[in-house]
């Protein structure tokens, strides 16, 4: 059973406060002494970032699209194993979910797969009695969510504050918050969203702890601490990483990171591990040579379109990768990774892998996909079905090689991507936790060589 008390924290719609309230709510119980596990409703890779560094816990995400509902309490559960209290970021306004598919990967299933309160945060910025109403109609919308309590934010003055205090009275939901309006927290935002953290370090620390004494100088942390204790416990069983398989020699799994692969599930390195890998980091802006005894690698998602000329200026390692991806070693690429491995980027050379050029564009790609593997690759069986998020501002041209790597089938038809040797490279984010057999594939592509 898993008895963590959690909260929920959810807004009517996106801008309202959310990441601030979130990260705060994390930093403040943590600055108390408490084990706050995070965890971010959806696919963004960002804001578990800011949820780490207020907690010094692996941010974790529960996205019920690549994942499937089934597997939003064990991913929860394992966690939030050991912790005091754990606190979920929700994703958009509290019912929005994935396009078309009614309340799949909304904040509101995710709460209701935890059976976890959930704490509405309002921007009251332009209202006063109209708070009630709008209150009231998320509180009611679906009974089987159980808002607990609401915090105000953006909040003009102590006149403002009675007016809304007042009239949610009526409401019978109790104000476990009120944030006045004021600057924003120092965190930067451009085409993808907010910067993430290992691009801003001290700036970064500095913007969470002000999150924090936000939050603690205008929350109740007393009543929502009382209101987390209010989840019931939870039958599920923890999600479990490790194979019975996981024997013989641990290949090297070199996994980037750094400021311009900033992108990745925390299940993913606890995945190649438990299927044998010893998995090192680096980081393609500093480091000149491939972790030693490389079998395998890894590229992530990110933001190299931001350091094009630094990565392109790094001519040693960009031999290092374009000669283990020519003698046939098994390569995964995601996004950042497969503009990485493009002849170039916005003019500036990479690494050549892939017969292709990539630039910024003006367009945003984004939104869940479906996805079949075209081919037999390390990462996956032809045949292979995933779900999985694609989220750039870049294009790809050709956006497909001569053997693609996945066929989408939502929300249109193509084919996209690139398998060449043991290189699998595409546009395509997914959750390894949803089909662990894809880290056990590519391991033992690893240990063979």
């Amino acid at each position: 059973m898993v008895s963590t008390p959690r909260l929920v924290i959810a807004a009517p719609a996106s801008n309202s406060g959310k990441t601030t309230v979130a990260t705060g709510l994390m930093a403040a119980f943590t600055a108390r002494g408490l084990a706050v596990s995070p965890h971010k409703v959806g696919p963004d890779y960002i804001d578990p970032g800011y949820h780490s560094l207020a907690t010094g816990r692996p941010g974790r995400n529960l996205d019920a699209y690549m994942c499937g509902p089934e597997l939003v309490a064990p991913l929860f559960a394992h966690g939030a194993a050991g912790c005091d209290l754990a606190v979920v970021e929700g994703v958009m306004g509290l019912y929005d979910g994935a396009s078309g598919q009614g309340e799949l990967a909304s904040t509101a299933q995710v709460a209701k797969v935890l059976k976890a309160p959930v704490v509405l945060v309002v921007d009251a910025s332009s209202q006063s009695r109209s708070v009630a109403a709008l209150v009231h109609g998320f509180a009611s919308w679906d009974p089987q969510v159980r808002i607990g309590g609401v915090i105000l934010n953006k909040v003009a003055s102590d006149r403002h504050e009675a007016l809304l205090r007042d009239a949610l009275d009526e409401s019978g939901l109790p104000v476990l918050g009120v944030i006045r309006r004021a600057a924003q927290v120092a965190t930067p935002s451009r085409h993808l969203g907010l910067v993430p953290v290992a691009e801003r370090q001290g700036d970064a620390v500095d913007a969470v702890r002000a999150m924090g004494e936000r939050v603690l100088a205008g929350c109740d942390l007393d009543a929502l601490m009382a209101l987390a204790r209010t989840a019931p416990a939870l039958a599920d069983e923890p999600w479990e990483p490790a194979y019975a398989s996981a024997e013989g020699p641990r290949p090297v799994v070199a996994v980037a990171g750094g400021a311009a692969f900033t992108f990745a599930y925390a299940e993913h390195a606890e995945l190649l591990t438990a299927a044998g890998a010893e998995v090192v980091v680096f980081d393609p802006l500093r480091d000149e040579k491939l972790p030693a005894g490389t079998a395998g690698l890894v590229i992530g998602g990110g933001f190299p379109e931001m350091y094009a000329p630094e990565l392109s200026a790094n001519e040693p390692l960009r031999r290092a990768v374009t000669e283990l991806a020519l003698s046939g070693a098994p390569v995964a690429a995601e996004c950042a990774g497969l503009l990485y491995l493009a002849r170039e980027l916005d003019g500036k050379p990479m690494c050549g892998v892939l017969d292709a050029e990539a630039r910024m564009s003006e367009r945003l790609t984004l939104g869940y996909r479906q996805a079949v593997a075209v081919s037999d690759s390390p990462l996956a069986a032809a045949g292979t079905r995933m779900r999985g998020h694609e989220f750039h501002r870049t294009v790809l041209e050709p956006g497909a090689g001569p053997v693609p790597a996945w066929g989408m089938h939502q929300p249109e038809r193509r084919v996209e991507g690139y398998v060449q040797r043991g290189v699998h490279a595409s546009y395509l984010h997914t959750h390894w936790a949803a089909s662990p057999e894809v880290a056990r594939r590519f391991v033992e592509h690893c240990r063979v060589r």
